[in-house]
């Protein structure tokens, strides 16, 4: 049996201003991010670099997490970014060509 995952995020720019998500396609999500697939926050701010993570296997916990994180201040936000990623890497380099990245439909 195929077990599906869920996932909470943190993108930032390359500023380090921060948006918390929640998706069942973390690369999917990911690549919509890198690409500006939908206007709003992130497409406005360029947070398109994966800087954190959890994954989960019931929804709800995903979304209680995501909820969670959004109600936290900004130190603490940053203190588990840097806690498993203290040079803010983007976790996502390596997903995507530059291809993938720079395509445009004709």
């Amino acid at each position: 049996m195929h077990e599906e995952f869920y996932y909470t995020y943190i993108v930032a720019s390359r500023s380090h201003t921060l948006y918390i998500g929640m998706t069942g396609n973390l690369p999917g999500r990911i690549f919509q991010h890198k690409r500006k697939l939908y206007e709003g926050f992130s497409a406005d701010y360029n947070c398109n670099r994966l800087v954190w993570f959890e994954q989960f296997v019931d929804p709800r916990r995903a979304i209680a997490r995501e909820k969670q994180l959004k109600g936290w201040i900004r130190t603490k936000k940053v203190a588990l970014i840097e806690k498993t990623n203290p040079t803010w890497n983007d976790l996502s380099d390596g997903w995507y060509s530059q291809e993938q990245l720079d395509w445009t439909p004709s």
